[in-house]
C-alpha cells in the first residue's frame, strides 16, 4: 500500500504501526473497542491502548480502562492536541508526552544498498530473530548506536533508533536507518512508518521522511515521566 493511500486511513495505519512496533518488542497485541493495543512486558507490564482522533464516547472509554491503573498508557494521534489534552483532564488523565511524531516515507526513496563506516574503530553487524532485523554500531566493546525494523505486509515499521550519548553527531543514527532499510528491503516493502523525538524528527525529515500526525501520551500517572522514552 502506498504511503498517500495509507495517510487516508490514519486508524489503519495506526493498527499496521503497533503491529510493527509490537513485534519489534515482542509484545502481545489485542483490540480496544475498534483501536489497538500492546501488553508492554518489559517495561510497564501494562497495557497501552491507542486511538487515532477518537470520538468523544470513544476517548471516555479508553480513558477509563486506562485510569483503572497508573501505568496503563493511552496513545492519542491527533493533529488537535489541545482537545484531547483538555478531555484527558476531565478524564482523570495526565499528558505525559506531547512532543512526538508519526512519520511516514516512501521506501523507493530509501537506498537499497548496504551502508559502510568511514570509521575503521567502528565496526557494524546486522542480525534477525523472529522476524525483527537488528543493526548494531560498537566501538570495540561498547555499543554506540543501534536499531531495529519488523515487516508488516508491504510496510517496515522501524523502533528504537538510537545513538548512545558518546557517539552522537557522528552520522550513525543515519547509518543504523540505511542499514535497516537495507534489511527491510529483503522483503517486498513499499512504505516506512516509525515514531519520532523532537530529536529523531530533525534526522528523519533529512532522510525523506515526512509527519503524518502529532502524538499524545495520557496515564493516570504522576511521577511526571515521558513515557515516550520507554
Amino acid at each position: 500500500m502506498s504511503p498517500e493511500t495509507m495517510i487516508e486511513d490514519i486508524t489503519g495505519l495506526l493498527e499496521v504501526w503497533v503491529a510493527g512496533w509490537a513485534g519489534c518488542r515482542g509484545y502481545q497485541t489485542s483490540k480496544e473497542g475498534r483501536f489497538p493495543a500492546a501488553l508492554r512486558a518489559d517495561t510497564s507490564g501494562e497495557w497501552e491502548y491507542f486511538a487515532s482522533d477518537p470520538t468523544d464516547g470513544e476517548f471516555a472509554a479508553l480513558a477509563a480502562k486506562t485510569a483503572e491503573v497508573p501505568p496503563r498508557v493511552l496513545t492519542i494521534l491527533t493533529n488537535d492536541i489541545p482537545r484531547y489534552a483538555a478531555m484527558a483532564g476531565r478524564h482523570g488523565l495526565n499528558v505525559t508526552s506531547d512532543t512526538q511524531t508519526m512519520m511516514i516515507v516512501d521506501m523507493e526513496t530509501q537506498d537499497a544498498e548496504d551502508p559502510w563506516l568511514s570509521d575503521d574503530d567502528l565496526t557494524f553487524s546486522a542480525s534477525e530473530q523472529n522476524g525483527v532485523h537488528y543493526a548494531e554500531v560498537r566501538s570495540g566493546e561498547a555499543l554506540a548506536a543501534s536499531g531495529r525494523v519488523f515487516v508488516v505486509g508491504d510496510t517496515a515499521v522501524f523502533d528504537k533508533i538510537i545513538t548512545e550519548p558518546g557517539f552522537q553527531r557522528r552520522g550513525l543514527g543515519s547509518f543504523i536507518m540505511r542499514a535497516l532499510a537495507a534489511q527491510a528491503f529483503e522483503h517486498d516493502v513499499t512504505t516506512g512508518l516509525l515514531l519520532a523525538s523532537v530529536d529523531g524528527q530533525k534526522l528523519y525529515s533529512h532522510l525523506g521522511w515526512s509527519t503524518v500526525s502529532r502524538v499524545l501520551m495520557l496515564s493516570a500517572s504522576h511521577d511526571g515521566s515521558d513515557l515516550s522514552l520507554s
